[in-house]
């Protein structure tokens, strides 16, 4: 926990200085097409009243019941790997070996093992601390993992590793978990990551934003190095991390089945944090008028709804497979596509990619979250929209690097 105690110092004097909105624990959210009853939505983790300590974006469908197991030849509810690599034209895509990172904190013991079942579910290889695909590591890069074992920061780990996998089922995927949910902790496994050399790093959890927040963002300052991060569940209002002006904030939406060339439909999803960031400036790849002087949160989005995951660390809302929504979900995805597009180019960053190639993604154009909505063009719940394939998401400017080798 090196580095806590001055970080929790600089966030308690602060809080004496500025005042953060409170953000309820639960909530509801709508998901689901016309004509259908809205899906009944509850985060998993409890939502932090300052910035002393985070949380995770996850949340649970409670009136789709979990299933413990399923019979021969079934699937659970909900997108599966095949939906999202349809949806977004990841076919012919390959991971090669890439590392994904996710940082999480507190402990699922469980994890290799539910990892395990959703692979095999959709006949996805396997992914193993055996055979090098999966590593977990503590926030110091060591092998003794957390003792505390957090059921809604179980379940959020669970939805990172199976987002990656559904998106990128050759890619390899390293977990960072930190010893607490405090900043401190978390931004520690941010710098693990980097120092282990990876070059994609998804992060589903979020702070109130805060007037100090950008002494920070060297975490993230790290050129070649492509962080996402859940933009949040909020329902516009803007969260930080995914507001520093060196991450890719990912919003969510809704996607479901259509009749069209796609075979796709996609709205913003209601819940998506978005927004106008009280004290990150504009950064200079952005140029809209919905946030003149400030950053605008949201870059890019993904799916945020109905993604099925397998988890059996007991919580309140059972265990197995659960039906889960949230930009947590978004965050992983995003990521395991810019590893499908191969490394960044060195001295870049990525989250300025897509503001360049706006033509390689779908355009969101209905929904809304909380006072903004969606619109023809860039707009804050969706970004430049959803990855059509993953040429979006490389460097315009430079000779992709890595694009067939094994990569970081």
């Amino acid at each position: 926990m090196r580095g806590v105690r001055p970080i929790r110092s600089l966030l308690a004097t602060a809080l004496a200085l500025v005042g953060l909105a409170v953000v309820p624990a639960t909530a509801q959210a709508h998901g689901s097409p016309p004509g259908h009853h809205p899906p009944t939505l509850e985060r998993v983790c409890p939502q932090p009243s300052g910035p002393l300590q985070a949380a995770c974006t996850a949340m649970i469908r409670t009136d789709v019941p979990p299933i413990a197991s399923l019979p021969p030849g079934a699937n659970p509810p909900g997108l599966s790997p095949f939906d999202i690599r349809s949806a977004y034209k990841l076919f012919g895509q390959h991971g090669r070996g890439r590392t994904v990172a996710v940082t999480d904190a507190y402990h699922d013991p469980n994890l290799e093992s539910d990892l395990a079942v959703y692979r095999r579910q959709f006949h996805l290889p396997p992914c193993t601390t055996a055979n090098g695909c999966l590593r977990v590591v503590n926030q110091n890069g060591g092998s003794t993992l957390p003792t505390t074992v957090d059921p809604g920061w179980s379940l959020e780990e669970s939805i990172d590793v199976d987002a990656v996998s559904a998106a990128c089922p050759d890619c390899h995927i390293l977990v960072v978990e930190t010893d607490s949910a405090v900043p401190g902790d978390l931004f520690a496994g941010v710098d693990q990551a980097v120092a282990q050399g990876a070059k994609f790093i998804s992060n589903s959890w979020d702070l109130p934003e805060a007037s100090f927040e950008g002494a920070f963002d060297f975490h993230f300052n790290h050129p070649g190095v492509a962080f996402t991060f859940a933009s949040g569940d909020t329902g516009g209002v803007p969260k930080y991390p995914a507001s520093s002006s060196y991450v890719t904030a990912v919003g969510g939406t809704t996607l479901t089945r259509a009749h069209n060339r796609r075979g796709w439909t996609e709205s913003a999803w209601e819940g998506t944090g978005c927004g106008c960031s009280l004290f990150e400036p504009k950064p200079a790849f952005q140029h809209d008028t919905i946030c003149p002087n400030s950053r605008t949160t949201v870059d890019v989005s993904a799916v945020a709804t109905n993604f099925p995951v397998y988890d059996t660390v007991p919580t309140v809302f059972g265990i197995g497979w659960l039906t889960t929504f949230g930009t947590s979900i978004s965050s992983p995805l995003v990521a395991s596509m810019y590893a499908l597009a191969g490394n960044p180019a060195p001295g870049t960053f990525p989250n300025s990619y897509p503001y360049a190639r706006p033509r390689d993604f779908f355009d969101i154009t209905t929904g809304s979250a909380g006072a903004f909505s969606a619109m023809p063009g860039y707009d804050a719940p969706t970004g430049i929209g959803t990855p059509d394939g993953v040429d979006g998401l490389r460097d315009p400017r430079h000779e992709w690097h890595g694009a067939t080798g094994s990569g970081s």
